[in-house]
């Protein structure tokens, strides 16, 4: 699958990147995708919820009254769960979330989902892009350019640059991250998909050791 490389203006360069047939036209299968966007979301979960059992709540430890014979419930002191200030039942406690994917699956996932941007024409493919200085206007006037702009929009860079990581960290719609961090949920969460020229060619490498 070849796509042109676009400037900075949204005007093609005259340069083209292959994107591997091996990554972005695989069938898709969208239960990994699923299993791999659950993950994701339960990583993100801080587990750090929890209440007090009758054990830990302030109160005392003396018997309300005798077992027998008063005509009343049975009771036992003020910590009991049924009174107002008392324990709670069988109430959450800190975890963990997160659980294991095989590497494959996640790999899958991550193929599937570029295979559904690939297949609605959801990827643009634009030059390295190198801002003398943080700009948040320059850069997404250069979106508008690029006519995504108003999209939710990821961005995938080959190497990191802090310039365009302050550039683009306040605006709510743009989502910037490593090629080597992409991950499925970023990928479905995006309308569009702009890929830096590097990044690309990593991507057409990465097919290249499919196919060997």
């Amino acid at each position: 699958m070849q796509a042109d490389v676009l400037n900075i203006e949204g005007k093609k360069t005259g340069r083209t990147v292959e994107l591997p047939e091996e990554i972005f036209g695989v069938e898709p299968n969208d239960h990994v995708i699923y299993l791999a966007v659950k993950q994701y979301l339960a990583a993100q979960r801080q587990g750090t919820h929890k209440v007090k059992t009758r054990l830990e709540v302030q109160g005392s430890s003396k018997k309300l009254h005798r077992q027998k014979g008063t005509g009343g419930s049975r009771k036992g002191n003020l910590r009991n769960p049924l009174y107002k200030g008392g324990g709670t039942i069988f109430g959450p406690k800190p975890r963990d979330y997160d659980f294991k994917l095989n590497r494959k699956v996640k790999d899958l996932a991550k193929m599937s989902a570029l295979s559904y941007k690939a297949r609605a024409n959801a990827i643009v493919v634009v030059e390295d892009i190198k801002l003398e200085a943080p700009k948040t206007k320059s850069f997404t006037d250069a979106l508008k350019k690029l006519n995504v702009g108003g999209k939710k929009i990821l961005l995938v860079l080959g190497e990191y640059d802090d310039n365009l990581h302050l550039s683009v960290r306040n605006v709510p719609t743009i989502e910037s991250t490593m090629l080597a961090d992409i991950n499925t949920y970023d990928i479905i969460n995006a309308d569009v998909l702009v890929i830096s020229e590097s990044a690309a060619k990593v991507f057409a490498s990465e097919g290249e050791e499919v196919n060997a």
